[in-house]
């Protein structure tokens, strides 16, 4: 008789620790517990054929657990959901909720608006304020008007250490609204680069001034020969050292075709009152943008950020080669490397269709990043946005794995997208703004989330979470490739048998559910392309309504073969949830198993796997 050890563990609240010690014998398996009382126990075969054809070799184990699922999490009011997000605004279109926070405490938020859709003539910008971190709003404050029929777009606030909030936007001064051919237009992306400022948070406005933008290749060979200029900007203001910058983007070609990136820099509006006296310089020297040719036409919606290193500046912006770009200064923005596509710290491709990829600093000198993990090259696919963490490395930024941070259950395209987001910290507490471009809202995100992603980058090994609970997920060992198909793991769900296999090809696979419904999650193949020990993590985020993996503390994101790493349950199976009805426990191979009744977050995930086998 041979008898094997084998420990699962059930986090429950609070977690229980099961022990099976198993006696096999020729037809049977007597199976012995602690802390938990099983209800059915069947024996194992030399041979188990499963439905789809693939067998089981002779003398592996298996048992067959039922449990009382009275014990799992319920459901709870996720942070993440928009739905329970605090309303700032809600109009026909409404977007760019950017945020500034005054020394008393008052958050003054501007934004782009209309009462009919994105691009028409009478779209304006207005501001509101709020006294308690969010939770309500002031009646909206026009700062340039809707009835003065001239489109007013991507107001982008400053606030100076006399309180001043400036706010910087695109202003079809000339009123533009043909082609050189007479062919009517969109006019929010051509025009003036104005600005405004409040002395009162956002309760009065001052008259219009302009920026001397200066004219460069881009404009001189733009549809209008230089006449007009087309450009806009989506990253708020930055400051460093007394000095403050903000990054937009020039277009070569109507419409939003040809872009590059530059940025104004003021040496003294943080602390000059009077407005003739500032100081204004547009960079990168030259007559080029921030752009590398071989990335295409489309390279836009460039946002920086101060570095820690004396000099450096990061900028990050979209393109549509299903990843964002990035590139340095170190001499203050006067000059800037050649655009690279966005990487994690693992080297792999960080994926991201044509949105905003919104960077920012945290004052802990750590970094954040807003994008939406999938390789899509149009505008859609913004649902959910996911947050990376970043640190300076070797005098660049390093990337996270990332986590969902905001989702909503609106998948459509006119109401469902999430974007342009911003980042309020005040008082070492955080806050998300975004908008689904009619409605604008603001999300506070627990501290623990934020230190978890950064976590990752330093290697800190996390003792638990308490961040997400509806779901499931589990995790497990194994040795790489293998030359024949070989199941690791079955379980039974209520949403049906979930059996995790690696085919001869290496590549990992997860089946759930019935033929009726049904869904799988395929591993990159580089990931698992050597016999090497891997570890793998499968996780069901029932409130964000998302299924993934991950391999060696890595996210399963198509690796440039699909658009999607991710799945999305609600389509297959909705109101259900993936509560474990039984463990079938099929191959030794699979080793330090755990199945855990909520869903492990990826920074959770990551510190598994960095705890390593033993």
């Amino acid at each position: 008789m041979k008898y094997y050890h084998i420990v699962a563990e059930v986090h429950c609240r609070p977690s229980v620790l099961v022990t099976l010690n198993v006696a096999s014998c020729r037809n049977a398996a007597y199976v012995g517990t602690k802390n938990r009382k099983l209800k059915k126990i069947i024996g194992f075969t030399d041979r188990w054929l499963l439905a789809n054809g693939i067998h089981l070799l002779p003398g592996i184990i298996l048992c067959f657990l039922v449990f009382d699922h009275g014990v799992f999490a319920q459901q709870t009011l996720d942070w993440r959901l928009v739905d329970n997000g605090n309303e700032i605004y809600e109009h026909g279109y409404c977007d760019q909720p950017y945020i500034v926070v005054t020394s008393d405490g008052s958050w003054v938020c501007t934004f782009t608006t209309s009462p009919g859709v994105e691009g028409d003539q009478i779209q304006y910008i207005a501001s509101t304020v709020s006294s308690d971190n969010g939770k309500t709003w002031s009646e909206p404050v026009e700062i340039e008007t809707s009835s003065g029929g001239i489109e007013a777009s991507w107001a982008i606030p400053l606030i100076t250490d006399f309180d001043r909030v400036y706010v910087f936007y695109t202003y079809n001064g000339d009123t533009i609204r043909k082609m050189p051919d007479g062919t009517d237009i969109r006019s929010d992306t051509h025009g003036w680069y104005c600005y405004r400022y409040s002395d009162d948070k956002g309760v009065t406005w001052s008259k219009r001034q302009r920026l001397d933008v200066r004219v460069t290749k881009c404009d001189a060979e733009n549809d209008f020969n230089g006449s007009v200029q087309m450009f806009w900007g989506i990253g708020k203001p930055v400051m460093q050292n007394d000095q403050a910058w903000f990054s937009f983007t020039k277009l070569g070609k109507y419409f939003l075709e040809e872009g590059e990136g530059w940025l104004f820099h003021s040496n003294n509006i943080l602390t000059e009152r009077d407005i003739s006296q500032l100081n204004w310089t547009m960079w990168p020297d030259g007559e080029e943008g921030i752009r590398n040719d071989a990335f295409g036409s489309v390279q836009e919606e460039h946002n920086i950020q101060p570095m820690n290193q004396r000099g450096g500046l990061y900028c990050a912006y979209r393109t549509t080669l299903g990843s964002p770009a990035e590139s340095y200064s170190y001499d203050g923005g006067r000059t800037w490397s050649e655009p690279t596509l966005i990487r994690y710290a693992s080297g792999r491709l960080l994926r991201h269709p044509r949105a905003c990829p919104r960077v920012w600093k945290c004052s802990n000198g750590k970094y954040l990043l807003w994008h939406h993990n999938n390789g899509g090259k149009s505008f859609s696919n913004r649902n959910p946005a996911w947050l990376s963490g970043g640190i300076e490395k070797d005098g660049e930024i390093i990337w996270s794995q990332p986590e969902i941070v905001l989702y909503s259950y609106d998948l459509s395209y006119e109401t469902g997208r999430l974007s342009y987001p911003d980042l309020v910290e005040d008082k070492g507490r955080y806050w998300i703004s975004t908008t689904q471009k009619t409605r604008a809202t603001i999300h506070e995100i627990p501290t623990a989330f934020l230190e978890g992603l950064w976590s990752q980058l330093d290697q800190n090994v996390m003792t638990g979470s308490f961040l997400f609970s509806r779901g499931a997920a589990l995790d497990f060992w194994f040795n790489g490739h293998r030359d024949m198909d070989t199941i690791l793991l079955n379980l039974t769900t209520q949403l049906g048998p979930l059996i995790v296999y690696q085919s001869s090809d290496g590549i990992l696979k997860v089946s759930v559910g019935s033929e009726r419904r049904h869904l799988t999650l395929i591993s990159d193949e580089a990931l698992l392309a050597d016999e090497n020990p891997h570890h793998v993590g499968i996780m069901f985020d029932m409130d964000a309504d998302i299924a993934f993996m991950m391999v060696d503390g890595k996210i399963v994101d198509g690796n440039g073969k699909s658009d999607f790493g991710f799945v999305r349950l609600r389509e297959k199976w909705e109101g259900s949830d993936p509560m474990v009805d039984s463990i079938i426990f099929v191959n030794p191979a699979a080793q330090k198993w755990h199945l855990f009744n909520r869903c492990i977050g990826t920074s959770e995930m990551v510190s598994r796997f960095q705890s390593g086998l033993e």
